[in-house]
């Protein structure tokens, strides 16, 4: 999914654990491990936005691959194999406590973009079922924003895993399948004589520069890496961690290449980028091609394939991070006790419900703005820089547990930490500057509220939010320190 239909800091990576350099009962193999990076890091719904610089797209995934996707899978994995508890332990032990709560505050609160953007492509998907032309209507995409968010809180406040299990299978149903049969179709479109709607010749391999703009689509690619750390977590179930780890993920690498890449070439040879809509691109070629080859009828097919996927995921992300940020606010008090009450089923309701609230009034952003692509696009933006301050956070203190704590067990050691934690900071900050730049396609309109909207959410969101909840926090916010001295009272009684 999406790069980010597997929460990247499940709850279950609380409890301590031994770091060991060799597991005495290995349970993973370094090509399982492989497959599951893969079904965490890839999807589809990033091809259109690449697809627009036609063959450049491969010069626009391999960048963000070596400069970050890289770093962080290796960086992630020394901190996975030497401190359990994901990016909250790895902070708090490397900087600060408060610094760890920004950062599993912030793998939280980008969500609350990701999830309009992620069903504003579900809502793009389904129009092709029903009438193509509502793909770009704002007042049909809020709605289904809403009502699919909705039905989603409504499911896992119910303590439901069943539906949410459906993102196991979204590497197969919603990516390699789907996929495919884009690559197939495609490169039997070319073969057949067709000429390709974007040129394929070598002088097409950069992107055209047009000034900074030209460049901003990269950023977007920074976030459909993003999730490489979820992963870490199981690099102690190998059998030879410092070489089968590395071996992983290069394959992994590797294939997710493949899967982000080709769809997106497939997709530029028969959608002009003129006419590409950054949520609907998937099923504009796919309309394309079946169109082409007189097979309309698997249009709804392929579209039920893409939804279901992307439904499951979002279900996985409203049971991983809010979870993982409840238990570690019940422990430190970082979140007033109004948003830490569970309900019968023992689900963090409160939060979700808070956090639907917030989801349906940028929902209806898409309502009253013009263009359905621009918002996507804005919204995008704003989630991969609030998710950048986490992996800011997370190279800084890689490099000082590694200065601090050398003698720590690890079960893995990552080759030249400091230069793969030095390439992923600066990878990360001018991914971070470049986030301001109104892409070229955007060029229209105002570039101070561009700037303006995308700084004021990552401000917000990503700083004044956890910055006021560390402010104002109390002692009686430990909800879980409460309940345990409950306990021990009655007991004593």
């Amino acid at each position: 999914m999406s790069s980010m239909d597997v929460p990247a800091d499940l709850p279950r990576q609380t409890t301590r654990t031994k770091a060991v350099g060799r597991p005495a009962n290995p349970t993973l193999s370094w090509l399982t491990l492989a497959l599951m990076t893969t079904a965490s890091v890839a999807s589809l719904r990033a091809a259109p936005t690449m697809a627009v610089y036609g063959l450049a797209c491969v010069f626009l995934y391999l960048i963000p691959a070596i400069v970050f996707l890289l770093p962080t899978a290796l960086v992630s994995a020394e901190l996975a194999s030497g401190w359990s508890g994901g990016v909250y332990r790895w902070v708090s032990e490397g900087l600060s406590k408060p610094l760890g709560f920004l950062a599993v505050w912030c793998q939280f609160a980008m969500t609350i973009f990701y999830y309009p953007s992620l069903l504003a492509f579900v809502a793009s998907t389904i129009a092709y079922v029903i009438d193509p032309a509502l793909a770009s209507n704002g007042l049909y995409t809020a709605i289904v924003i809403m009502v699919l968010y909705w039905t989603g809180v409504w499911v896992s406040s119910r303590g439901t895993k069943a539906l949410a299990g459906l993102s196991s299978w979204g590497l197969v149903i919603g990516t390699l399948v789907p996929g495919t049969i884009l690559v197939v179709l495609g490169i039997v479109f070319l073969g057949q004589g067709n000429p390709s709607a974007a040129p394929m010749t070598a002088s097409n391999l950069l992107p055209q520069w047009a000034g900074l703009a030209s460049l901003v689509l990269i950023v977007n690619n920074f976030l459909s890496y993003s999730g490489m750390e979820m992963n870490a977590v199981h690099v102690s179930s190998l059998k030879d961690p410092p070489r089968e780890y590395p071996k992983s993920m290069f394959l992994a690498m590797g294939l997710v290449l493949l899967i982000f890449i080709l769809p997106a070439l497939a997709i530029s040879w028969v959608v002009p980028s003129g006419q590409l809509s950054l949520t609907a691109g998937v099923m504009q070629a796919f309309d394309a091609f079946f169109s082409y080859f007189h097979i309309g009828w698997l249009t709804p097919i392929a579209a039920v394939m893409l939804v279901s996927a992307a439904l499951g995921g979002m279900l996985t992300w409203l049971a991983g991070p809010s979870k993982g940020l409840l238990e570690i606010s019940r422990q430190e008090g970082y979140l007033p006790p109004f948003l830490q009450q569970l309900n019968k089923n023992g689900i963090q309701q409160n939060i979700l419900v808070t956090q639907g609230i917030i989801t349906t009034i940028i929902a209806l952003m898409y309502a009253f703005l013009p263009n359905v692509s621009s918002v996507y696009w804005i919204f995008s933006t704003i989630t991969t820089q609030v998710y950048l301050i986490v992996y800011l956070l997370m190279f800084v203190a890689a490099m000082r547990l590694r200065k601090n704590q050398p003698d720590h067990p690890r079960g893995y050691r990552a080759p030249l930490l400091g230069v793969l934690c030095t390439v992923g900071l600066l990878a990360s900050l001018a991914a971070l500057a470049i986030g301001f730049v109104p892409p070229s396609q955007f060029g229209g309109g105002s570039v101070g509220a561009y700037v303006l909207i995308v700084g004021g959410g990552l401000v917000i969101l990503g700083l004044l939010i956890p910055w006021a909840f560390l402010k104002f926090r109390k002692p009686s916010w430990k909800t879980a320190e409460n309940a345990e001295n409950a306990t021990a009272d009655g007991s004593a009684s």
